[in-house]
Protein backbone atom coordinates (compact mmCIF):
# COMPACT_ATOMS: atom_id res chain seq x y z
CA UNK A 1 0.00 0.00 0.00
CA UNK A 2 1.21 3.44 -0.80
CA UNK A 3 0.50 5.83 2.13
CA UNK A 4 1.48 9.76 1.30
CA UNK A 5 3.69 10.30 5.01
CA UNK A 6 3.28 14.24 5.90
CA UNK A 7 2.05 15.26 8.93
CA UNK A 8 4.12 18.45 9.20
CA UNK A 9 2.20 21.36 11.20
CA UNK A 10 3.30 25.22 10.69
CA UNK A 11 3.75 26.57 13.74
CA UNK A 12 2.32 30.22 14.98
CA UNK A 13 2.44 32.55 17.69
CA UNK A 14 0.28 31.46 19.96
CA UNK A 15 -2.77 34.40 20.83
CA UNK A 16 -3.65 34.54 24.42
CA UNK A 17 -6.81 35.16 25.46
CA UNK A 18 -8.31 36.84 29.28
CA UNK A 19 -11.19 38.04 30.71
CA UNK A 20 -11.04 42.14 31.63
CA UNK A 21 -13.35 43.19 35.15
CA UNK A 22 -13.98 46.38 35.21
CA UNK A 23 -16.61 45.13 36.27
CA UNK A 24 -19.90 46.57 35.09
CA UNK A 25 -22.92 46.00 36.96
CA UNK A 26 -26.34 47.27 37.10
CA UNK A 27 -27.38 49.28 39.38
CA UNK A 28 -30.28 47.60 41.01
CA UNK A 29 -29.00 44.37 41.64
CA UNK A 30 -27.03 42.85 44.92
CA UNK A 31 -23.62 44.05 45.16
CA UNK A 32 -22.57 41.41 47.28
CA UNK A 33 -23.44 38.79 44.56
CA UNK A 34 -22.27 40.73 41.75
CA UNK A 35 -18.67 40.87 43.26
CA UNK A 36 -19.34 37.02 44.00
CA UNK A 37 -20.17 36.15 40.44
CA UNK A 38 -17.25 38.31 39.09
CA UNK A 39 -14.87 35.33 41.20
CA UNK A 40 -17.22 32.95 39.98
CA UNK A 41 -16.70 33.61 36.87
CA UNK A 42 -12.57 33.83 36.83
CA UNK A 43 -12.68 30.59 38.21
CA UNK A 44 -14.67 29.37 35.37
CA UNK A 45 -12.46 31.12 33.13
CA UNK A 46 -9.75 29.18 34.71
CA UNK A 47 -11.17 25.62 34.23
CA UNK A 48 -11.80 26.81 30.38
CA UNK A 49 -8.03 27.53 29.65
CA UNK A 50 -8.51 31.40 29.49
CA UNK A 51 -4.66 33.05 30.21
CA UNK A 52 -5.43 35.69 32.28
CA UNK A 53 -8.01 38.00 34.36
CA UNK A 54 -7.38 41.65 35.06
CA UNK A 55 -9.39 43.92 37.63
CA UNK A 56 -10.17 47.36 37.43
CA UNK A 57 -9.87 50.37 40.23
CA UNK A 58 -13.06 52.72 39.97
CA UNK A 59 -14.85 54.50 43.84
CA UNK A 60 -17.82 56.49 42.07
CA UNK A 61 -20.56 56.08 40.04
CA UNK A 62 -22.00 53.11 41.14
CA UNK A 63 -21.20 50.47 38.61
CA UNK A 64 -17.72 49.82 38.67
CA UNK A 65 -17.71 48.39 41.66
CA UNK A 66 -14.17 46.88 42.71
CA UNK A 67 -12.29 49.56 45.09
CA UNK A 68 -8.82 47.26 45.16
CA UNK A 69 -7.97 45.04 42.06
CA UNK A 70 -5.26 43.43 45.13
CA UNK A 71 -8.21 42.25 47.12
CA UNK A 72 -9.65 40.07 43.81
CA UNK A 73 -6.87 38.87 43.27
CA UNK A 74 -5.80 37.43 46.60
CA UNK A 75 -9.56 35.97 46.81
CA UNK A 76 -9.69 35.04 42.90
CA UNK A 77 -6.25 32.99 43.11
CA UNK A 78 -7.69 30.84 46.27
CA UNK A 79 -10.06 29.82 43.35
CA UNK A 80 -8.00 29.59 40.67
CA UNK A 81 -5.05 26.98 39.54
CA UNK A 82 -3.20 28.13 36.87
CA UNK A 83 -5.08 31.70 35.17
CA UNK A 84 -2.78 34.67 35.66
CA UNK A 85 -4.72 37.66 37.41
CA UNK A 86 -3.53 41.54 36.94
CA UNK A 87 -4.85 44.90 38.03
CA UNK A 88 -6.24 46.10 35.37
CA UNK A 89 -5.48 48.82 36.15
CA UNK A 90 -4.56 50.39 38.92
CA UNK A 91 -5.18 54.29 39.55
CA UNK A 92 -1.26 54.69 40.33
CA UNK A 93 -2.11 58.56 41.19
CA UNK A 94 -4.18 57.74 44.02
CA UNK A 95 -1.49 55.48 45.68
CA UNK A 96 1.88 56.26 47.18
CA UNK A 97 4.02 54.50 44.44
CA UNK A 98 6.40 52.78 47.26
CA UNK A 99 3.22 51.24 48.67
CA UNK A 100 1.55 50.49 45.83
CA UNK A 101 4.79 48.28 44.39
CA UNK A 102 4.78 46.75 48.05
CA UNK A 103 1.29 45.52 47.64
CA UNK A 104 1.93 43.85 44.49
CA UNK A 105 5.25 42.21 45.72
CA UNK A 106 2.91 40.42 48.26
CA UNK A 107 0.83 39.82 46.05
CA UNK A 108 3.23 37.83 43.67
CA UNK A 109 4.26 35.93 46.52
CA UNK A 110 0.98 34.73 47.33
CA UNK A 111 -0.05 33.78 44.41
CA UNK A 112 3.61 32.08 43.89
CA UNK A 113 4.59 34.16 40.55
CA UNK A 114 1.15 34.73 39.29
CA UNK A 115 0.54 38.52 39.31
CA UNK A 116 0.09 40.94 36.79
CA UNK A 117 0.49 44.88 37.19
CA UNK A 118 -1.26 47.27 35.48
CA UNK A 119 -1.14 51.28 35.36
CA UNK A 120 -3.35 54.19 34.57
CA UNK A 121 -3.81 57.45 35.09
CA UNK A 122 -7.74 57.38 36.26
CA UNK A 123 -10.51 56.89 34.52
CA UNK A 124 -13.20 58.58 36.27
CA UNK A 125 -13.14 61.98 36.73
CA UNK A 126 -15.40 61.73 40.22
CA UNK A 127 -12.82 60.24 41.37
CA UNK A 128 -10.35 62.27 40.36
CA UNK A 129 -12.66 65.47 42.05
CA UNK A 130 -13.61 63.20 45.36
CA UNK A 131 -9.50 63.27 46.07
CA UNK A 132 -9.06 66.83 45.42
CA UNK A 133 -7.14 66.17 42.05
CA UNK A 134 -7.36 67.91 38.99
CA UNK A 135 -7.73 65.57 36.10
CA UNK A 136 -4.74 68.05 34.05
CA UNK A 137 -2.46 66.10 36.62
CA UNK A 138 -3.31 62.72 36.18
CA UNK A 139 -0.95 61.63 33.33
CA UNK A 140 1.95 63.58 34.26
CA UNK A 141 1.33 61.91 38.02
CA UNK A 142 1.02 58.59 36.31
CA UNK A 143 4.24 58.80 34.20
CA UNK A 144 6.39 59.78 37.71
CA UNK A 145 4.55 57.02 39.51
CA UNK A 146 5.06 54.37 37.49
CA UNK A 147 8.91 55.22 36.64
CA UNK A 148 9.32 54.67 40.29
CA UNK A 149 7.36 51.05 40.88
CA UNK A 150 9.10 49.67 37.68
CA UNK A 151 12.30 50.34 39.39
CA UNK A 152 11.43 49.22 42.92
CA UNK A 153 9.85 46.13 41.62
CA UNK A 154 13.07 45.59 39.52
CA UNK A 155 15.33 45.78 42.83
CA UNK A 156 16.12 49.32 42.67
CA UNK A 157 16.76 51.73 45.09
CA UNK A 158 14.93 55.37 44.27
CA UNK A 159 15.06 58.50 45.83
CA UNK A 160 12.75 60.77 44.54
CA UNK A 161 10.78 63.62 45.97
CA UNK A 162 7.90 65.28 43.49
CA UNK A 163 5.19 68.02 44.90
CA UNK A 164 3.08 64.65 45.76
CA UNK A 165 5.18 62.20 46.87
CA UNK A 166 8.69 61.99 49.25
CA UNK A 167 10.59 58.48 49.07
CA UNK A 168 14.16 58.59 50.61
CA UNK A 169 16.41 55.24 50.00
CA UNK A 170 13.23 53.30 48.83
CA UNK A 171 13.31 49.63 48.63
CA UNK A 172 10.99 46.82 48.67
CA UNK A 173 12.25 44.33 51.52
CA UNK A 174 10.72 41.19 49.87
CA UNK A 175 12.42 40.03 46.44
CA UNK A 176 10.87 39.47 43.55
CA UNK A 177 8.68 35.54 43.72
CA UNK A 178 10.54 34.82 40.18
CA UNK A 179 13.67 35.50 38.70
CA UNK A 180 11.93 37.90 35.55
CA UNK A 181 9.88 40.00 37.90
CA UNK A 182 6.13 40.58 37.77
CA UNK A 183 5.22 41.50 34.23
CA UNK A 184 3.65 45.18 34.07
CA UNK A 185 1.61 46.96 31.52
CA UNK A 186 0.48 50.71 30.83
CA UNK A 187 -3.35 51.41 29.78
CA UNK A 188 -3.43 53.38 26.13
CA UNK A 189 -6.59 54.61 24.78
CA UNK A 190 -6.35 57.72 22.74
CA UNK A 191 -3.25 59.31 23.03
CA UNK A 192 0.65 58.25 23.02
CA UNK A 193 0.83 59.09 26.22
CA UNK A 194 0.93 55.70 27.60
CA UNK A 195 2.20 53.92 24.56
CA UNK A 196 5.36 56.17 24.96
CA UNK A 197 5.47 55.36 28.68
CA UNK A 198 5.50 51.65 28.47
CA UNK A 199 8.06 51.76 25.46
CA UNK A 200 10.12 54.35 27.59
CA UNK A 201 10.01 51.41 31.04
CA UNK A 202 10.31 48.20 28.66
CA UNK A 203 6.69 46.98 29.78
CA UNK A 204 3.66 45.81 28.26
CA UNK A 205 0.61 47.94 26.21
CA UNK A 206 -2.72 47.05 27.58
CA UNK A 207 -5.27 49.29 24.66
CA UNK A 208 -8.44 49.35 26.60
CA UNK A 209 -10.62 51.00 24.27
CA UNK A 210 -9.93 48.78 20.99
CA UNK A 211 -14.00 47.69 20.65
CA UNK A 212 -14.19 52.20 20.00
CA UNK A 213 -13.99 52.47 16.13
CA UNK A 214 -12.27 56.22 16.64
CA UNK A 215 -10.23 54.42 19.32
CA UNK A 216 -8.96 51.28 16.50
CA UNK A 217 -7.86 54.12 14.37
CA UNK A 218 -5.21 54.79 17.13
CA UNK A 219 -3.53 51.51 17.46
CA UNK A 220 -1.53 51.74 15.03
CA UNK A 221 -0.37 55.32 15.69
CA UNK A 222 -0.08 54.31 19.50
CA UNK A 223 2.14 50.93 18.76
CA UNK A 224 4.55 53.20 16.76
CA UNK A 225 5.19 55.79 19.08
CA UNK A 226 5.52 52.88 21.45
CA UNK A 227 8.13 51.39 19.10
CA UNK A 228 9.86 54.68 18.73
CA UNK A 229 10.43 55.22 22.45
CA UNK A 230 11.71 51.98 23.44
CA UNK A 231 13.82 52.43 20.71
CA UNK A 232 15.27 55.90 22.39
CA UNK A 233 15.47 54.36 25.62
CA UNK A 234 17.16 51.21 24.67
CA UNK A 235 14.43 48.52 25.13
CA UNK A 236 12.74 45.69 23.31
CA UNK A 237 9.07 46.20 22.38
CA UNK A 238 7.66 43.12 21.90
CA UNK A 239 4.37 42.57 20.27
CA UNK A 240 3.62 39.54 22.96
CA UNK A 241 3.29 42.11 25.46
CA UNK A 242 0.41 43.71 23.55
CA UNK A 243 -2.89 43.27 25.31
CA UNK A 244 -6.40 44.18 22.96
CA UNK A 245 -9.76 44.79 25.11
CA UNK A 246 -12.69 43.91 23.02
CA UNK A 247 -16.29 43.69 24.17
CA UNK A 248 -18.44 40.76 22.47
CA UNK A 249 -21.76 38.47 23.48
CA UNK A 250 -21.86 35.01 21.77
CA UNK A 251 -24.38 32.69 21.73
CA UNK A 252 -25.50 29.50 19.20
CA UNK A 253 -27.54 32.12 16.84
CA UNK A 254 -27.43 35.75 15.96
CA UNK A 255 -30.85 35.93 17.03
CA UNK A 256 -30.52 34.81 20.11
CA UNK A 257 -26.83 36.65 21.20
CA UNK A 258 -29.42 40.11 20.40
CA UNK A 259 -31.94 38.82 22.30
CA UNK A 260 -29.74 37.78 25.40
CA UNK A 261 -28.16 41.82 25.80
CA UNK A 262 -31.26 42.95 24.64
CA UNK A 263 -32.12 41.56 28.23
CA UNK A 264 -30.17 43.78 30.02
CA UNK A 265 -29.00 46.74 27.78
CA UNK A 266 -30.76 49.51 28.89
CA UNK A 267 -30.13 48.73 32.52
CA UNK A 268 -26.70 50.33 31.29
CA UNK A 269 -28.15 53.26 29.70
CA UNK A 270 -28.33 55.47 32.96
CA UNK A 271 -24.26 54.51 33.50
CA UNK A 272 -23.16 55.59 30.30
CA UNK A 273 -25.40 59.04 30.22
CA UNK A 274 -23.80 59.98 33.93
CA UNK A 275 -20.60 58.97 32.40
CA UNK A 276 -20.49 60.33 28.96
CA UNK A 277 -23.16 62.97 29.06
CA UNK A 278 -26.32 63.37 27.27
CA UNK A 279 -29.70 60.79 26.59
CA UNK A 280 -30.27 57.87 25.31
CA UNK A 281 -33.82 58.18 24.01
CA UNK A 282 -34.60 54.03 22.80
CA UNK A 283 -37.64 53.23 22.54
CA UNK A 284 -37.08 49.77 22.80
CA UNK A 285 -34.31 47.37 24.28
CA UNK A 286 -33.88 46.21 20.25
CA UNK A 287 -32.86 49.74 19.43
CA UNK A 288 -30.92 49.92 22.10
CA UNK A 289 -29.00 46.95 20.98
CA UNK A 290 -28.86 48.51 17.63
CA UNK A 291 -27.40 51.74 18.33
CA UNK A 292 -24.31 49.71 20.78
CA UNK A 293 -23.76 48.11 17.87
CA UNK A 294 -23.91 51.01 14.51
CA UNK A 295 -22.60 53.79 16.50
CA UNK A 296 -20.89 52.74 19.91
CA UNK A 297 -21.71 53.11 23.54
CA UNK A 298 -19.15 55.07 25.36
CA UNK A 299 -15.92 52.90 26.99
CA UNK A 300 -17.86 49.79 25.84
CA UNK A 301 -17.65 50.79 22.59
CA UNK A 302 -19.00 48.74 19.55
CA UNK A 303 -19.73 44.74 20.72
CA UNK A 304 -19.37 41.94 18.56
CA UNK A 305 -23.03 39.90 19.13
CA UNK A 306 -23.55 37.31 17.70
CA UNK A 307 -21.63 33.42 17.01
CA UNK A 308 -18.28 32.40 17.18
CA UNK A 309 -17.97 32.78 13.77
CA UNK A 310 -18.29 36.46 14.13
CA UNK A 311 -15.37 36.78 16.86
CA UNK A 312 -13.44 34.95 15.01
CA UNK A 313 -13.52 37.10 11.83
CA UNK A 314 -13.86 40.56 14.09
CA UNK A 315 -10.12 39.32 16.01
CA UNK A 316 -8.80 38.53 12.67
CA UNK A 317 -9.39 41.75 11.35
CA UNK A 318 -7.70 43.21 14.50
CA UNK A 319 -4.98 41.13 14.14
CA UNK A 320 -4.80 42.23 10.43
CA UNK A 321 -5.20 45.89 10.77
CA UNK A 322 -2.75 45.91 13.88
CA UNK A 323 0.27 43.51 12.73
CA UNK A 324 -0.50 41.48 15.31
CA UNK A 325 -0.45 41.47 19.28
CA UNK A 326 -0.29 38.88 21.98
CA UNK A 327 -3.42 38.89 24.01
CA UNK A 328 -7.20 39.69 23.03
CA UNK A 329 -9.01 40.43 26.14
CA UNK A 330 -13.14 40.18 26.61
CA UNK A 331 -14.56 42.94 28.07
CA UNK A 332 -16.97 41.42 30.97
CA UNK A 333 -20.54 43.39 31.29
CA UNK A 334 -23.40 40.79 32.11
CA UNK A 335 -25.49 42.53 29.57
CA UNK A 336 -26.97 39.13 29.19
CA UNK A 337 -28.77 37.08 31.75
CA UNK A 338 -26.23 35.22 34.18
CA UNK A 339 -26.93 31.60 32.26
CA UNK A 340 -26.61 33.15 28.53
CA UNK A 341 -23.40 35.02 29.62
CA UNK A 342 -21.84 32.02 30.87
CA UNK A 343 -22.72 30.14 27.77
CA UNK A 344 -20.90 33.11 25.81
CA UNK A 345 -17.73 32.60 27.55
CA UNK A 346 -18.24 28.68 26.93
CA UNK A 347 -18.44 29.20 23.29
CA UNK A 348 -15.66 31.53 22.92
CA UNK A 349 -13.17 28.57 24.93
CA UNK A 350 -14.62 25.95 22.56
CA UNK A 351 -14.51 27.44 19.01
CA UNK A 352 -12.63 30.70 18.90
CA UNK A 353 -9.62 30.26 21.11
CA UNK A 354 -8.91 26.88 19.18
CA UNK A 355 -8.81 29.22 16.41
CA UNK A 356 -5.97 31.01 16.75
CA UNK A 357 -4.18 28.97 19.44
CA UNK A 358 -3.82 26.15 16.68
CA UNK A 359 -4.54 23.44 19.09
CA UNK A 360 -6.41 21.32 16.84
CA UNK A 361 -3.61 21.42 13.68
CA UNK A 362 -2.63 17.99 14.31
CA UNK A 363 -5.95 16.62 14.74
CA UNK A 364 -7.13 18.40 11.38
CA UNK A 365 -3.41 16.99 9.63
CA UNK A 366 -4.56 13.82 11.03
CA UNK A 367 -7.88 13.89 9.32
CA UNK A 368 -6.48 14.96 5.84
CA UNK A 369 -3.95 12.21 5.94
CA UNK A 370 -6.70 9.71 6.56
CA UNK A 371 -8.62 10.85 4.00
CA UNK A 372 -6.65 11.29 1.56
CA UNK A 373 -5.60 7.79 1.98
CA UNK A 374 -9.06 6.16 2.67
CA UNK A 375 -9.35 4.24 -0.20
CA UNK A 376 -6.15 2.31 0.12
CA UNK A 377 -6.41 2.12 4.27
CA UNK A 378 -10.27 0.46 3.46
CA UNK A 379 -8.85 -1.76 1.13
CA UNK A 380 -6.03 -3.20 3.01
CA UNK A 381 -8.67 -3.69 6.04
CA UNK A 382 -11.15 -5.43 3.84
CA UNK A 383 -8.12 -7.38 2.42
CA UNK A 384 -7.37 -8.73 6.02
CA UNK A 385 -10.99 -9.36 7.11
CA UNK A 386 -11.06 -11.77 3.66
CA UNK A 387 -7.82 -13.17 4.45
CA UNK A 388 -9.24 -13.71 8.41
CA UNK A 389 -12.39 -15.44 7.18
CA UNK A 390 -10.46 -17.75 4.88
CA UNK A 391 -8.01 -18.97 7.43
CA UNK A 392 -10.78 -19.24 9.48
CA UNK A 393 -12.76 -21.58 7.10
CA UNK A 394 -9.77 -23.39 6.40
CA UNK A 395 -9.17 -24.42 9.69
CA UNK A 396 -12.92 -25.27 10.32
CA UNK A 397 -12.88 -27.25 7.27
CA UNK A 398 -9.84 -29.45 8.45
CA UNK A 399 -10.79 -29.57 11.95
CA UNK A 400 -14.10 -31.36 10.19
CA UNK A 401 -12.14 -33.92 8.31
CA UNK A 402 -10.07 -34.73 11.15
CA UNK A 403 -13.22 -35.61 13.22
CA UNK A 404 -15.08 -37.83 10.02
CA UNK A 405 -11.34 -39.65 9.97
CA UNK A 406 -12.13 -40.71 13.43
Amino acid sequence: MEQVINHSVQYQPRLKFGGFFAPYHHIDGNPTLQIRRDLDLVKRLDDLGFDEAWFGEHHSAGFEIIASPELMVAAAAQRTHRIRLGTGVNSVPFHNPLILADRLNQLDHMTMGRVMAGFGPGQLPSDVHMLGMENSWMRDRMNEAVEVIVALLRGETVTRKTDWFDLRDARLQLGSYTPEGIEMTVTSVFTPTGATLAGQQGIGILSVAAADRKAQTKLVDNWQAHERAAAQSGRTSRREKWRVLGILHLADSREQARKDVEWGIRRYQRMHEDLYGGLFDWSSDAEAVDHWIKKGLGSWGSPIIGTPEDAIEAIEHLLQMTGGFGTFLVNSHHAAPWPATQHSWDLFAEYVMPHFQGVNRAREASATWVRQNNDALISSRMQSIAQANEKFQRAAGEAHEVRSAS
